[in-house]
Formats: structure tokens, sequence, C-alpha cells
């Protein structure tokens, strides 16, 4: 029996990550991509990104044939019965709002080719009533009329580990408007719901608010352990030992509360930006007003950096040499996306410092992003006779650099651990002055 044929429109990091994917569940997968340089990339195997395994992956099924690309949207419709939208859902430029322009495009670009039943789903992240606005719109303009239906099933990628979340996933989301579009997801995810994945079905409102909703948690519950770590340090408290204490607590849970420079990335900022933009659009603003919040203290934590850097630097970072060790969002990723590691050395550069950075992956993303910094090829090299070292993204290689020996590389052996990952008694004993967030 021939594999079933899926599409994935869309083939950036959310698409590329299911189309691989779904081809090593065994479909035949067809990638829509308009981007000629990234649909060349991925044709040829290689990812125009870092994400662990998912290359391998790409290049196992390009390689059976399993897995192609196409800028055609009729070659897609003509190819498969199922249709994952993935493109990406960006901050507006005028203001906090999702920029759902490229999921309308997907769905305008294929309904025209829709000649017979076929179901649609989106992966995207957006607004509340995107789909129910989306539902319509695609049988208006579909051939196959109400045959043309919809289903919202959001993503839950991990930046690091979205192969595994992808094909081990912690729970599915269908949103859907009645039980033949469930009949079809159940039947379509049969190998990961039988290894016992859990599934969740509900409408669409509820689909698309599950996301954003979690993300809006996560932030949170950051933020709250970074407004947590400032009281500590002001009453000489641990904030690394108080979460682990509440984390104890099966109710609060010690994940995502390492006190530190914040979120980052592509999809925690703008979520909540655009969470608290469509509670304003539904009248409902006041209720999620705490999210602004959040996204200050987030914001907040890289000017403490900053503020901290001067303070150790003699009041001034003019002229200092500072070296950054990351430039990615978070670890095993090479993404710079409202990166605070990239923000907090673009604040020191505009003051004058002389900034290094190293990041294992980021390097070359970064240097794109802020080209007027420099950029080192190892941790060593980034702290050659460096006044003050920043400790931003916690690569597991930063923790292994043994400080007695980089001691004799910096000019003077000062370090501020931003993600709390250091044993800071360790390189106090080597001889450094040793600060970090929330802690004495």
């Amino acid at each position: 029996m021939p594999a079933q044929r899926v599409t994935v429109i869309g083939c950036g990091y959310l698409g590329a990550t299911h189309a691989a994917s779904m081809a090593e569940l065994g479909y035949e997968v067809l990638g829509v991509e308009i981007d000629a340089a990234k649909r060349e990339s991925l044709a040829a195997g290689k990812v125009p990104f870092y994400e662990p395994e998912l290359e391998e992956l790409l290049a196992e099924h390009v390689g059976t044939g399993r897995l192609r690309f196409t800028d055609s949207f009729e070659e897609a419709a003509a190819f498969g019965t199922i249709h994952f939208v993935c493109v990406g859902t960006p901050q507006r430029h005028d203001g906090l709002g999702a920029d759902v322009r490229y999921v309308d495009a997907a769905v305008e670009s294929l309904a025209p080719h829709l000649t017979e039943s076929a179901l649609v789903v989106g992966k995207s992240t957006v607004p509340v009533g995107t789909a129910g606005r989306l539902a319509s719109r695609l049988a208006e303009l579909a051939p196959a009329g109400s045959e043309a239906r919809l289903a919202w099933n959001p993503e839950f990628l991990r930046e690091g580990f979205a192969v595994k979340d992808t094909l081990e996933p912690d729970r599915l989301v269908f949103g859907v408007s009645s039980e033949r579009e469930e009949r079809e997801l159940r039947d379509f995810y049969r190998p990961v719901i039988d290894a016992g994945t859990p599934v969740v079905v509900t409408g669409y409102a509820t689909a698309e608010l599950v996301k954003v909703s979690a993300n809006a948690f996560l932030a949170t519950k950051i933020s709250f352990i970074n407004a947590v770590a400032e009281v500590c340090e002001a009453a000489g408290g641990d904030v690394v030992d108080l979460a682990d204490a509440i984390g104890h607590d099966a109710r609060i849970g010690r994940k995502f509360l390492n006190a530190g420079v914040g979120f980052g990335g592509g999809c925690l900022p703008k979520d909540i930006r655009a969470f608290l933009h469509r509670a304003g659009e539904l009248g409902v603003e006041d209720t999620m007003s705490f999210l602004r919040q959040v996204d200050d203290i987030n914001l907040r934590q890289r000017s403490r950096v900053v503020q901290i850097a001067t303070s150790m630097l003699g009041g001034s970072v003019a002229r200092a040499r500072i070296a950054v060790w990351g430039a990615a969002f978070k670890p095993h990723s090479d993404d710079v996306r409202d990166s605070p590691a990239l923000s907090i050395a673009g604040q020191l550069h505009l003051r004058g410092a002389m900034v290094s950075v190293y990041d294992p992956k980021a390097n070359d993303t970064a240097r794109v992003t802020f080209p007027t910094l420099d950029y080192a090829e190892s941790a060593m090299a980034a702290a050659h006779d460096a006044d003050l070292l920043l400790h931003l993204t916690e690569w597991p290689e930063f923790r292994t650099v043994d400080p007695a020996e980089l001691a004799g590389v910096v000019r003077r052996p000062q370090v501020i651990d931003g993600r709390n990952a250091l044993d800071l008694d360790a390189w106090r004993a080597a001889g450094w002055t040793a600060r970090a967030l929330g802690r004495a």
C-alpha cells in the first residue's frame, strides 16, 4: 500500500522540522517553499539553520525521495490530501499584534487548486479567530467548496529539541469543527498516538489559544523568578537555592525557574505581545495587562546586566574589553532573534566598550544582525585581554572551562554569570570576582 501523501507549506524552522519528521513516520512529503535559496538548500539535504538531528533526518529522506520540495501550490494540491500550513507569524512592524499575512497568503494560494476533498491543517501560531475566518475563506475559494476543510493543530516545539518534540510530543491538540476532521487527524497521527501521546480535541478558538497561553505562562514563570532574584540581591538571599526550594512543590515545579538575563527567541516575546494585543481587540485587555509587566521585567534583566557591568568596571564601560560568551537566545540553537545576549552585547558596544562575542553555533547568524561587534573563534579567544567576562547563553562547553587557566588569559578576572549556570565557588577560588543575578 503506497504511503499517504502530505504537503507542508512554509519550510522555515517549523515547516522543515515537520516535513522531515513526517517523512520519518513513513509519509511521502512535498514541502512548499517560495524562497528559492531556502528551497534549494533543503532540496540538497541542507538545513539553513542549526537544529540538532534535523539535517541528518532531512538528508536521509531527501535521499530516499520520500521528501522533496517545490514552489508550486498547484503541484501541492495535486500531490496530497492533507496540507499543513507552517508559515511564520512575526510581530507586526506597526504594533504588538501578530502578522498573519503569510498564513492568509498560504491558504489563498492553495485553495483555488483544491478540486477534491482535502484537509488544510494550520500549525502556525495565530491570533484567536483566525481559523474561523480562514475556514470560510477556504470553502469560498476552493473549487471543492465545503469539501475543502480546515483544522488547527498547534505546534509546541522547543528549539534544540524540535525533532523529538515532533516525533514524541507531550500532547496533540486538534481544533476541529466536526468528527470527520478529528478522525482524519487521528488516523494521520496514529503512530504517535499509539506510542502514548495524549490527544485534546477542541474547537478552533481553544486550539488557537493553547499555544499562546502556554508561552504566556512560561514567560510569566521566568519573569516571576527574575523579579524575586532582584529581591534576593537586595536582601542578601540566593535565588538558586530559593528556586530549588519552591520547585520541590509539585504545584510549582522547578522548570523555567532559572533566574538570569531572561527569555528571547522568535516565540515567547512576540507571542505574549500578540496575546495582549488580541485581548485588547476582544475588549478584555485589562485582565491580561499583567503580561506588560512580564515583558517589562524580562527586558529589565538586560539593563541590569549592563548596570552591573558598568559598576564592576568603575562606572564606565568605555574602552573596556568585554568578552561575551553566547549569542543565541538559548543553547543548542543558532537563533538570535530577540537574543538577550546580543542585546546586552550591543548595549555595551554602544556605550564604548570593545566587545568580543563567541557562540558555538550562532556566530554567523549574530554577525548578520550585529555586524559591528567582534566575533571570536573560541571561548578562550573571546576572553583574551578582557576586563570583564559575561556568560549569557548556557552552552555546556562554557561550564567546562577551567577558571584558573582562563585567569591567565584575561586582563582582569571578573565575570558576570547571566545564566546562574557556572560554579561560582570554583571561579572565586581561582581568583575571580564573580557576580550573578539574584545571588550574593
